[in-house]
């Protein structure tokens, strides 16, 4: 009788297993690595907190289940989803709550099919894929369908929701997408909703907050900003926020590439002779000024200036 009683712990010291798990890696790497979000990022605090409590509480036998841990991730594109999505993945990992820690990206295409028979081997394979880790369903909405009595989304439904009950040891899925969109789709399918024990909001981010990571994505490719073309794109950011179709850090994105274009051209039109470093990486004030944008334009691709293209090339 003595066995068993003298292998269990009588007291944890959480400080230590905080350490010992790599979980204050994955949380500094996320303050370092990311600008803003900090209701985000407290909630990934308390999360880990809430595992790293039932781990010790499983290790005294105090408990016995798995928590359930799949989560739906609201917030308007280019705030940040998948790379937080990522993050826990990792944290997840470190832990000990999935085997492997690797994120596996889907939309609806991925998972349902175009005819019958074509949806429960497409979804399944997916999950296959995703098995002990974590399945992250952007855009997750478009699953549902009602208005289309031919669509099969309902049969991927059922495939995952019969998933994440039987595998919640083994996977951890993330629903992701608009918010009011999200919610709608909770109240059509509420098998889902119970089955979703953390919500998570993402917040846009400030003019600053964007400004800051423009500044971070043209370090990255080893560009900067000259000091007026740094104002010029805080000009940018609060005029492109009131535009239709902007995807907060995917716009920022976009908006870079396209002023690395300006500056190119520009250098190939006006460099007499050699060209130093610094020319070749400074981002001027012309770079950014001729954007549409200061002429009341719309700053992006004809292509996807549709709400449902956009949201497509751009929800993440």
């Amino acid at each position: 009788m003595t066995g068993k009683l003298e292998d269990t712990p009588q007291s944890v010291d959480l400080g230590k297993a905080f350490e010992e798990s790599g979980v204050r890696d994955v949380l500094r790497e996320l303050d370092e690595t990311m600008v803003g979000l900090e209701p985000v990022k407290q909630r990934i605090r308390e999360t880990a907190a809430l595992l790293l409590v039932d781990q010790a509480r499983r290790e005294m036998g105090l408990a016995t289940e798995t928590p359930t841990l799949h989560m739906s991730f609201t917030g308007n594109p280019g705030t940040g989803k998948t790379t937080v999505a990522l993050k826990m993945a990792d944290l997840l990992h470190r832990l000990g709550y999935v085997r492997k820690g690797h994120l596996v990206t889907v939309t609806r295409d991925d998972l349902v099919g175009q005819y019958i028979g074509h949806t429960a081997p497409k979804t399944k394979e997916v999950l296959k894929k995703a098995m002990g880790g974590v399945l992250f369903i952007d855009e997750a909405y478009y699953l549902y369908r009602p208005d289309n009595e031919r669509d099969y989304g309902q049969e991927a439904i059922e495939i995952l929701l019969q998933v994440m009950e039987n595998n919640r040891d083994d996977l951890v899925v993330i629903l992701a997408g608009y918010a009011e969109r999200m919610d709608r789709f909770f109240k059509s399918n509420p098998g889902f909703r119970s089955r979703i024990a953390h919500h998570i909001e993402f917040p846009d981010y400030s003019d600053e907050e964007l400004l800051q990571i423009s500044e971070i994505m043209l370090g990255e490719q080893n560009y900067a900003f000259d000091a007026a073309a740094r104002q010029a794109m805080s000009e940018y950011i609060a005029a492109r926020r009131g535009q239709p179709h902007f995807a907060n850090a995917r716009s920022i994105r976009n908006a870079l590439d396209r002023a690395r274009l300006r500056q190119a051209n520009r250098l190939f039109d006006t460099a007499n002779g050699a060209l130093d470093a610094k020319a070749l990486s400074t981002i001027s004030e012309a770079d950014i000024r001729a954007s549409r944008v200061f002429r009341g334009g719309l700053d992006v691709d004809r292509a996807s200036a549709t709400p449902e293209s956009d949201e497509q090339v751009q929800g993440a």
